[in-house]
């Protein structure tokens, strides 16, 4: 192992589980979090008090507020929402990151600009090395040591197979990939089609009606991708396939869980109100939208999943509209 620390932004639950599970691979990590209540109890009981409670933290994982010392690091994981990427680079700084490997670890689209997280990165800090992290990982899964898979992906295949060495451990198995738009494609917009099937279950529609949205959900993705410049083959990798179907078939997953509250009848606001987080799907709902509407891409799952948020019509009506879409081959 390199006597170098790996840098962790972001001391939520995923941010938590990969620092953990980076030092259970005998990593010396540093994770960076804003809140010092949690710095000081992970680093005094070796537990983060807001996230995994249960979770005793590895013995190689030291927490501190800000980014000291990240300029030494052996590479940066960031994990922060995919909305507040822009601005904890900005606080970070570019010439820190200057030749520095950058996994971007948050599946999103800007709402702003509508741009990618490695879009976002190659604005922010032009010279650091991205790499995407992506796939079917739930944090408490990685947290506990269950086996987890995912896709890792980078500017060429040689520089992600380093990443993926550095990032491997006993029950954590990246795949690397040469494919930075489609693996992050695929990521964001499974946020977008989990909110659709997590609807469908809550409207009580049947796993028919399910399994049939992830089915052209999967169909839909991939000229979108394949016209973004990405590769539609990274639709049948971990990045696209299975973390598609994690997504949209457990209440585990944010997004469906949000979804499911819609098609049960609660809206937006209220769902808000209850106390649960904003879904990141809810942000790239419209993102992927506009983003069909510029590439003149068919999206009718993401522009059903649109008008479910903005309350213009029940999870019902929106599935009868698909279902009655002009016949066609597949």
């Amino acid at each position: 192992m390199s006597e170098k620390p790996i840098f962790v932004v972001g001391a939520g639950a995923w941010g938590s589980a990969l620092a953990h599970m980076l030092g259970l691979g005998g990593n010396r990590v540093v994770l960076c979090g804003r809140d010092d209540v949690a710095i000081r109890t992970i680093n005094e009981e070796r537990r983060n008090p807001h996230y995994l409670k249960t979770v005793e933290m590895d013995a190689h994982v030291q927490a501190q507020l800000g980014y000291e010392g990240i300029e030494a690091a052996l590479a940066v994981l960031l994990v922060v929402p995919a909305q507040a990427s822009r601005a904890v680079l900005a606080e970070i700084g570019a010439d820190r990151l200057a030749g520095m490997p950058v996994v971007l670890c948050a599946k999103g689209l800007e709402k702003q600009t509508l741009e990618r997280q490695s879009e976002i990165l190659a604005e922010a800090c032009p010279k650091a090395v991205p790499f995407v992290l992506s796939g079917p990982s739930f944090a408490v899964d990685v947290a506990q040591g269950k086996p987890t898979a995912v896709t890792l992906a980078g500017p060429n295949i040689e520089a992600a197979r380093q990443i993926v060495d550095v990032l491997a451990g006993p029950t954590f198995r990246p795949y690397s990939s040469d494919d930075i738009v489609g693996v992050e494609l695929a990521g964001a917009l499974k946020n977008i089609y989990a909110l659709a099937c997590g609807a469908v279950d809550g409207a009580q529609l049947g796993l028919s009606a399910r399994s049939s949205i992830m089915a052209r959900a999967f169909a839909e993705m991939g000229p979108l991708i394949a016209a973004m410049g990405g590769q539609r083959e990274s639709l049948n990798s971990l990045a696209g396939l299975g973390d598609l179907t994690l997504s949209c078939t457990a209440r585990e997953s944010r997004n469906f869980d949000f979804g499911f509250r819609l098609g049960a009848g609660e809206t937006v606001e209220q769902i808000v109100k209850s106390g649960a987080k904003l879904a990141e799907g809810v942000h790239s709902s419209p993102v992927g939208l506009e983003l069909a509407r510029k590439y003149q891409v068919e999206a009718p799952i993401i522009a059903a999943v649109n008008a479910l948020l903005r309350g213009e019509a029940p999870i019902e009506s929106l599935v009868a509209q698909l279902m009655t879409r002009p016949l066609r081959s597949e």
